[in-house]
């Protein structure tokens, strides 16, 4: 088996994350930054492309104004990312949108994304949902992703319940789902992760429905 070419994406880890109006409720927000500079490490120790990328909302915007101190990436993420191979701006949730991402990595035949940051719900979803019909390999890793409470008109859920049912959505069709130390040796040895699958997932997920009556 041909060893993965991967790219690390590292999304959005801004102070907006940290300090603004959207902090990070689980996993720890400051566990998870942790998580994503010890894979930002790995990455750069392994020559493997690393890739940082910011949000950006227009002018006068709640969240992600460019011009407000929460829209600077976290400071020790800062500090490694003037060893990354590119940094992008977005404006939607993919990557992907409009940031010329897919060329850039075409061009250096990388097949698999790694994607760390924030949010769990929004931006590490969305992109990974975008690189399936580009044919990328999508990794996540679950210990360096994170997401917030959130209640709206539809319903509620606490950050951690978030968190998890859409790791375990991402694992069931879109990625391969592992914590950041299984990532790195994974890395260091050539391997790819194990993934799962929607029909292995949903049959087991019939099998541990209690019998009906």
């Amino acid at each position: 088996m041909t060893a993965p070419r991967r790219a690390l994406v590292v999304i959005d880890v801004q102070q907006e994350y940290f300090e603004g109006l959207l902090q990070i409720q689980h996993p720890p927000r400051e566990e998870s930054r942790a998580r994503v500079v010890e894979a930002m490490t790995a990455a750069a120790d392994a020559g493997v492309p690393v890739v940082v990328v910011r949000h950006a909302a227009p002018a006068g915007s709640p969240v992600f104004d460019p011009a407000t101190p929460t829209f600077e990436l976290h400071p020790d993420v800062a500090a490694l990312a003037g060893g990354a191979t590119l940094e992008i701006t977005k404006s939607f949730a993919s990557v992907f949108a409009g940031t010329g991402l897919e060329e850039w990595l075409r061009e250096r035949d990388v097949d698999t994304v790694t994607l760390v940051g924030y949010m769990t719900n929004n931006c590490v979803l969305g992109s990974a949902a975008a690189a399936e019909p580009l044919g990328l390999t999508v990794e996540v890793l679950s210990d360096a992703t994170g997401a917030i409470d959130i209640v709206n008109a539809a319903g509620s859920a606490p950050a951690q319940q978030v968190h998890d049912t859409l790791m375990a959505l991402l694992a069931s069709s879109w990625a391969a789902v592992a914590t950041t130390s299984a990532w790195v040796d994974a890395l260091r040895s050539g391997e790819t992760l194990p993934a799962d699958n929607l029909v292995e997932s949903a049959a087991r997920g019939r099998e541990s429905r209690p019998a009906q009556a």
